[in-house]
């Protein structure tokens, strides 16, 4: 029979580990986002070695897992002499695996904005990083709102993979719940309950804030 007492009694716990998800998630995206602007300006750069540089970054973390990313970063750090903990190189790991996919999301958003907008700025005499700065990312941001807050949903529910490297959140701590108290099904349903409510309040959060900004 289902039980309520361990359901309830793991709320604690998963509530905490709750923290950790969404700290290193946010933290990751953070940092994925401005790393990611660089991808993509190296992307939709003329230069020739940028242009294959971000093409390779973006291939690269697109295409091999996220899991293998994180194990990779966590092993190949020490190997090389440079000593982290686990939520450095899960951090490490998740902002770089989002950068790929944020640089291409804002490749997208950059590449709407009309043309005579840039040329004006050139003959203002606006620098690129001035471009980049105030008129390129604002409007980028802009325009594919939805697709980064699907980008940051999509990375609460992947950050479940750095249980492998021993942080202790949602995912992980249910599973040390089910197995202290062998009932997996009251253990993995709260899990579920804490990652609906932290991706339901995120949606919310960004449908107002799209609001907000197609009405100013």
């Amino acid at each position: 029979m289902f039980s309520a007492h361990v359901f309830a009694q793991g709320f604690p716990l998963l509530l905490q580990a709750a923290l950790a998800t969404i700290g290193i998630s946010l933290t990751g995206l953070v940092i994925g986002f401005f790393v990611g602007i660089g991808v993509c300006s190296a992307r939709l750069s003329s230069n020739f070695v940028a242009q294959r540089f971000g093409g390779a970054y973006v291939f690269f973390f697109r295409g091999v897992p996220m899991l293998v990313q994180l194990l990779l970063v966590y092993y190949l750090l020490p190997f090389v002499g440079i000593n982290v903990s686990p939520i450095v190189a899960a951090i490490s790991a998740v902002s770089l695996c989002s950068a790929s996919y944020i640089a291409e999301i804002l490749r997208g958003g950059f590449m709407n904005i009309p043309p005579g907008q840039i040329e004006a700025a050139r003959m203002l005499g606006l620098s690129p990083l001035d471009m980049l700065r105030r008129i390129q990312v604002p409007q980028a941001f802009r325009m594919t709102l939805p697709s980064l807050v699907n980008e940051m949903v999509l990375l609460i529910k992947a950050s479940s993979l750095i249980s492998v490297v021993g942080v202790a959140e949602i995912t992980r701590t249910a599973q040390n719940i089910a197995a202290s108290t062998y009932r997996p099904l009251e253990a993995y349903l709260a899990a579920g309950l804490i990652y609906f409510v932290i991706c339901g309040a995120l949606a919310l959060v960004a449908h107002a804030a799209e609001h907000r900004l197609m009405h100013t």
